[in-house]
């Protein structure tokens, strides 16, 4: 089978910035498990993988257009000091914010007494990345995981609140 629009896909990978250092990596730990088709990799991956077969290997650099986007000078904010007001909050934390545009993660890049700034930016926004790897799996998505847009199983890290637990598996 190969990896196409909604099949369940199984890779191992590594990413690695510009200068040559490995910003992330599957060795050692679980793969990577997602749902072909529906945005969850960056553009410029998704589209490498597409078409291949299990043991086939990817090598592709990508630049920020086709990975985590340019870096935007106006997602960097000044806030307010006193919405942290009792946080203990420092440089390089990061947190999920509340937006206009839905949750999106921000890291604090500066506190100051008066205000905190803050950048929307993906940390990977604005880099030039490779991604290379092997395909370990490729099977069809079952009903339900098409249903809900992502990988369910075992190995699913993020977890959804289904209302009343509509779908019945226990984690």
């Amino acid at each position: 089978m190969k990896v196409s629009q909604n099949t369940v896909v199984t890779l191992d990978f590594t990413v690695i910035n510009a200068d040559g250092d490995i910003l992330d990596s599957t060795e050692g730990k679980q793969p990577l498990q997602y749902l072909h088709g529906t945005g969850y990799l960056v553009a410029g991956l998704e589209a490498e993988l597409a078409d291949k077969v299990v043991g086939e290997d990817f090598e592709v650099t990508l630049s920020p257009e086709q990975a985590y986007g340019e870096y935007d000078e106006t997602l960097v904010q000044s806030v307010p000091g006193e919405l942290f007001d009792g946080m203990e909050v420092s440089e390089g934390d990061t947190f999920v914010a509340e937006t206009d545009e839905g949750h999106r993660p921000v890291t604090i890049i500066e506190v100051a007494e008066e205000y905190v700034k803050v950048d929307g930016n993906h940390p990977l926004a604005g880099m030039t990345l490779s991604f290379k790897g092997v395909v370990r799996e490729v099977r069809a998505a079952t009903e339900e995981e098409l249903a809900h847009g992502h990988v369910h199983g075992d190995h699913d890290h993020h977890h959804h609140d289904h209302d009343g637990g509509c779908c019945g598996h226990h984690h």
